[in-house]
């Protein structure tokens, strides 16, 4: 299980002497606090801190990206205007952009199952002579996440009372609350996250995702499944055991359109009565970051729930 880091934010005003420079202090997912004499202002930023800080008003000056940034589901729907894409595969990053960039810092996030930044070990090791890599922990709770980067985005600089940003988060709210009726209008209904792949059905953990966490928090009866791998993030079953659980509602990842488009096409995923049934939705599974796409992906999860029938499990 996820431990939630409490993150301690603070600025040290220089008040006794007018015209000094304001410093920023920040304790990052790793526990290792970060001290600048001045507030960063060009952040080079992984793209799930994009993500979490471009709709609060903070723009990075530079993104990597763990794929195409076409294909990084985190990063649609964001304005990228005039920012510059310093990789777009997971464990690369182009150098020479990176440091024509001149970063005060680099924001990512701290993932304890791997005890490393986002991008990874190499990505790290190559910005970490810029400037100084720090950010929230992706750990127990989207919604923590999402309260983390708006600690961080008000540390930098940005006005949390902004009507886009007040609106965003009031329409989470309502959503939020649509969810936990519909899950406590069917307590009994039983649900199951998966990816599937060609050569196996993967089927997750709880603990090893932040969103699943909340859903189980606000009420969904999620089935823990037992995890094979060694990393903590999914039990793996060939396709002929793709049957060993069957839940009420599937959530399948949604991070690519061709996760459900395999599911699909293999011949046993219909021995889950819940895919024969045709009660399967979207699991926005690692890439929420702000309230905007969380109000959206709820409501479609609390449709389904809506839908579902309770009692198709044995």
């Amino acid at each position: 299980m996820f431990r939630a880091v409490a993150f301690t934010l603070a600025l040290f005003t220089m008040t006794t002497l007018p015209g000094m420079a304001q410093g920023w202090h920040y304790v990052g997912g790793d526990g290792n606090a970060v001290e600048l004499d001045a507030v960063p202002q060009r952040i080079i930023a992984s793209q799930d801190a994009a993500a979490g800080l471009i709709p609060l008003g903070i723009r990075p000056v530079g993104i990597y990206a763990d794929s195409a940034v076409a294909d990084a589901k985190a990063l649609q729907g964001l304005d990228l205007a005039g920012i510059e894409i310093i990789g777009q595969a997971w464990g690369e990053v182009d150098i020479e952009k990176a440091a024509a960039l001149e970063p005060d810092l680099i924001v990512a996030e701290y993932w304890p199952l791997e005890s490393t930044w986002s991008g990874g070990d190499d990505v790290v090791s190559a910005l970490a002579p810029l400037a100084p890599v720090t950010g929230p922990e992706q750990g127990a709770s989207i919604l923590t996440l999402i309260e983390d980067y708006e600690a961080l985005a008000q540390s930098l600089g940005a006005d949390l009372a902004a009507p886009s940003i007040a609106a965003e988060k009031s329409a989470f709210q309502a959503a939020l609350a649509e969810f936990k009726a519909a899950t406590a209008a069917k307590p009994d209904l039983t649900a199951l996250a998966v990816w599937a792949g060609a050569d196996a059905l993967y089927v997750a953990a709880t603990a090893g995702s932040s969103e699943l966490m909340d859903f189980a928090n606000w009420g969904l009866d999620l089935i823990d499944p037992e995890v094979a791998d060694d990393r903590g993030y999914w039990e793996i079953l060939s396709w002929e055991n793709a049957d060993k659980y069957q839940p009420d509602l599937i959530m399948v990842d949604n991070r690519s359109d061709a996760t459900m488009q395999t599911a699909m096409a293999q011949p046993t995923w219909t021995l889950m009565k819940a895919a024969q049934a045709g009660q399967v939705a979207d699991w926005p599974a690692f890439w929420l970051r702000n309230y905007r796409v969380y109000a959206s992906e709820l409501a479609k999860l609390t449709a389904a729930i809506k839908a579902a029938d309770a009692d198709l499990a044995p």
